[in-house]
């Protein structure tokens, strides 16, 4: 036999195994919040209004968040975004010029940077590896 306490604010329902193991019968009503697409639409997109982008899509730099973000979501390189470097340039050049707008966690900006740069580094690496072996190749030394 199911059962319930309150504890102050608190309800603590207490359950047999049977109860339990039985599906749910409860329907839940139908909220308009529900049908309020995310970050990514059906179709793929961005939904530049989505609230989670806590409106860094408009503003003074919202055509450089834009131009990066878009970058780094529709990214096919096998390391993602590491063709999106300048872009993020720019608009942490764009965000440094309204301190008041985007204020500067130092934390949050250096590991944001660091994660850029060791990104376009290593895709730099691979290219330059692919390269060699390419060079290699041409010469007969490599045989991959």
């Amino acid at each position: 036999m199911s059962y319930c306490k309150a504890y102050g604010k608190d309800k603590v329902i207490f359950v047999t195994r049977e109860d339990h193991e039985k599906p749910s019968t409860i329907k839940l009503p139908d909220d308009p919040e529900d049908d309020r697409p995310g970050l990514i639409l059906p179709n793929g997109d961005i939904n530049w209004n989505c609230p989670c982008l806590g409106g860094m899509a408009t503003g003074p730099c919202g055509a450089q968040f834009r131009e990066a973000f878009s970058c780094f979501h529709y990214s096919t390189s096998e390391t993602k975004g590491s063709e999106c470097f300048e872009h993020f340039r720019t608009m942490q050049d764009c965000m440094s010029q309204y301190p008041n707008l985007y204020p500067v966690d130092k934390a949050t900006v250096v590991g944001a940077t660091t994660s850029l740069v060791l990104s376009h580094h290593i895709s730099l690496h691979h290219a330059s590896i692919a390269m060699q072996e390419e060079q290699l190749q041409n010469v007969g030394v490599f045989n991959a």
